[in-house]
């Protein structure tokens, strides 16, 4: 079948050292609320074992507006107009905010950078127009070897959503990141992207402990899609316990897995 599977958790649950040990893969999460210092970047860098894949979550300030409740946790406030920020409006400043990000991804090395927008992203012809606009520029100055993905939400993943999404995923190369657990991706860019977020009502249920059935059931769905190269990012409570049960699941059907 040709599958690769990598496994990883939505930043850091346990000590990295012991992490390192048993996930060859981890979605920074501390990059959304404030990007961190040059010292820190190179710390980690230098401890990251051999082969490790890090993928990172961009900016807050990119994907969601001033007024979000995450903005409390911004260090600084940045320049420019506020208003100008988030929901992947191709200003000045969120143009700017992407070329930050982005330097701190080439030093790290990351593989990925996942933009997840929030579901107060208006989906009308103005925001289909803006963002086009956004990833036009965006990828004019993105090394091509960096797989951007967008998990977007609310009525961007609508069914009245999907033709214009997949449209605009497939004109810039954007692949789509998605859980699976509520819906399929569009399309997909060298990586098949996948965040766990729990199941329940919502788009997020942090407190959900995957079951075998459930975790048996997240294999069909892989097999399925069938694309060569999958990352796997369990955003939930019990991210690390998880995480190694579906490891040996995979690797008990005979799929690579690392």
């Amino acid at each position: 079948m040709g599958l690769t599977v990598r496994v990883g958790c939505c930043g850091f649950p346990i000590s990295r050292r012991k992490y390192y040990s048993v996930f060859s893969l981890v979605e920074l999460q501390n990059t959304f609320y404030n990007l961190p210092s040059i010292q820190w970047v190179e710390k980690l860098r230098m401890e990251m074992p051999t082969g490790f894949i890090l993928t990172m979550k961009a900016w807050q300030v990119i994907t969601h507006p001033s007024k979000s409740p995450t903005w409390r946790k911004l260090k600084g406030k940045p320049g420019g107009i506020l208003e100008n920020y988030g929901w992947l409006k191709p200003t000045n400043e969120n143009i700017a905010a992407w070329e930050k990000t982005l330097d701190i991804a080439l030093k790290l090395n990351a593989k990925v950078i996942v933009l997840q927008t929030p579901a107060s992203m208006p989906y009308n012809d103005e925001s289909i127009n803006w963002t086009k606009e956004f990833f036009k520029q965006i990828t004019s100055v993105t090394p091509k070897d960096i797989v951007i993905g967008w998990e977007p939400r609310g009525r961007w993943v609508s069914e009245q959503a999907l033709n214009v999404l997949r449209n605009i995923l497939e004109e810039y190369s954007i692949t789509h990141i998605v859980d699976i657990f509520k819906r399929k991706p569009v399309y997909m860019h060298r990586i098949n992207y996948i965040r766990l977020h729990g199941i329940g009502k919502g788009e997020t249920n942090y407190k959900y402990k995957y079951t075998d059935e459930d975790l048996e059931k997240l294999y069909e769905m892989l097999i399925e899609i069938s694309y060569r190269d999958s990352y796997i990012l369990f955003n939930n409570v019990h991210m690390f316990g998880d995480g190694q049960r579906f490891k040996q699941i995979l690797a008990n059907k005979g799929i690579n897995v690392l």
